[in-house]
């Protein structure tokens, strides 16, 4: 059966302004859509150019919009679809490199400020650490997220206001925040708390709704939250006694 297939195309070189191309093509319906497209750029237009590394949702590297949705091309078919014609196009809120390629610098920047790796108070025990299985489960969500960048390019805020860190870093520092081989000072959150942070997110849950892996970083962000909230709250008792 032959698929329509209306892909978002453009070069700043010579391009003014991104427009559609409509291809058409007969991908097997159980295959992917990054295959799909990969087929067009092998067959049809060898200029076509798009991100994908591992195709086993793992790397996030072919995270687009495809028929409205956000979503990853490898993991979603073209029979899922069910639909003669396939609307493509790059994630939004961040800038077009080139055709369904996008600059990631602003998402990997965010997830940097926050600085997403343990940070021990002191050296490890010879034998490693041992971690309940209960506090484990506060953060085994978080540890699955795979950096596609998803949550930012859905994020209302991410889309009005650049200085807005996104989902994935405040849900990042909430995972590493209570994990309990962490020992970063307090004074690390006052990078998040501040609208540019934490008390920016509108919690519309529209990361919640696209992440791949099943995170939900909104969760997260309502979690930091409550932990500044407690860490003031005690501070400030601790003042008046």
């Amino acid at each position: 059966m032959d698929i329509q297939f209306k892909i978002l195309r453009y070069d700043p070189i010579k391009d003014e302004a991104p427009h559609f191309r409509n291809y058409t093509s007969r991908p097997d319906p159980k295959d992917s859509v990054l295959e799909a497209i990969k087929q067009i750029r092998d067959e049809q237009d060898p200029s076509l150019s798009f991100r994908y590394s591992c195709r086993e949702a793992v790397c996030g590297s072919c995270a687009m919009v495809i028929n409205g949705a956000i979503t990853l091309a490898c993991r979603t078919t073209v029979e899922s679809l069910k639909i003669g014609r396939i609307v493509i196009e790059p994630l939004p809120n961040l800038e077009i490199q080139k055709d369904l390629i996008v600059d990631m610098d602003p998402f990997y920047l965010s997830m940097k400020t926050i600085q997403p790796y343990l940070l021990p108070s002191e050296e490890p025990p010879e034998t490693g650490h041992r971690i309940i299985e209960r506090k484990m489960e506060n953060i085994d969500q978080y540890i699955n997220c795979i950096w596609c960048g998803s949550c930012y390019a859905a994020c209302p805020v991410a889309s009005r206001d650049h200085r807005y860190l996104g989902p994935a870093a405040l849900a990042k520092l909430y995972r590493f925040i209570k994990d309990p081989r962490d020992g970063r000072p307090s004074t690390h959150w006052k990078i998040v708390d501040n609208e540019k942070g934490l008390w920016g997110c509108d919690t519309v849950f529209r990361c919640n709704e696209v992440c791949p892996k099943e995170v939900r970083p909104a969760d997260g962000i309502e979690g930091l939250r409550r932990e500044i909230i407690a860490h003031k709250a005690k501070k400030l008792v601790k003042k008046k006694s």
